[in-house]
């Protein structure tokens, strides 16, 4: 406990110099005298909730960030990759949720056959980069690099890269037909449910 209070005050020091503030401007707009801001940023006041609580509603942050939060151990995540007839598919997240998000990198093949599946569920496809051929039915679309489609599964799709580049794209599956809805919202505006 006691490493994680000496780490408080050049936090709190570098959070006012990051604001570009000194010790007198927080000072007058806290009411915490300067010679206390001072004590409490060289690690000679211990941090009290009195103290944080002016300071963290002046940065506007959350007490939190004011103490630093415990370190949760490496933020890396291994994606398990898996390649099966030269695509690439990586895995985003555990499975176990709601939704599940995977990458896919898919080598050009114009020309190649779509196959098409049926399941329950309803997915949402983010094209990063080329493009991607998507057969929903007797549809067929060619989805640009920066666009989205979301479809429900129970219908015949399937999608492949007809090049000329390769074709990156982000997954979301949900098994249980829940949408995501991609149409941004301007502030103040309803968002539109009635889909």
């Amino acid at each position: 406990m006691g490493d994680e209070l000496s780490a408080v005050g050049p936090r709190l020091r570098a959070i006012r110099e990051s604001r570009r503030m000194t010790i007198r401007s927080v000072s007058d707009a806290t009411g915490i005298s300067a010679s206390t801001l001072s004590r409490l940023e060289s690690g000679n006041r211990r941090p009290q909730l009195e103290l944080l609580m002016p300071l963290a509603r002046l940065y506007r942050l959350p007490l939190d960030d004011l103490i630093g939060a415990p370190a949760l151990g490496d933020p890396r995540i291994h994606p398990r990759r898996r390649v099966r007839d030269g695509v690439v598919t990586m895995s985003l997240s555990s499975g176990s949720g709601a939704w599940e998000a995977f990458k896919q990198v898919h080598p050009p093949a114009p020309g190649k056959p779509i196959r098409q599946w049926v399941h329950p569920g309803w997915d949402w496809i983010y094209v990063i980069a080329g493009r991607m051929r998507l057969l929903i039915g007797e549809d067929e679309l060619i989805v640009a690099a920066g666009d989205a489609v979301e479809f429900d599964t129970r219908v015949p799709h399937g999608f492949g890269n007809p090049g000329p580049e390769v074709l990156e794209v982000l997954c979301m599956f949900n098994p249980d037909g829940a949408k995501l809805h991609s149409r941004a919202v301007e502030m103040g505006e309803a968002p539109d449910d009635a889909d």
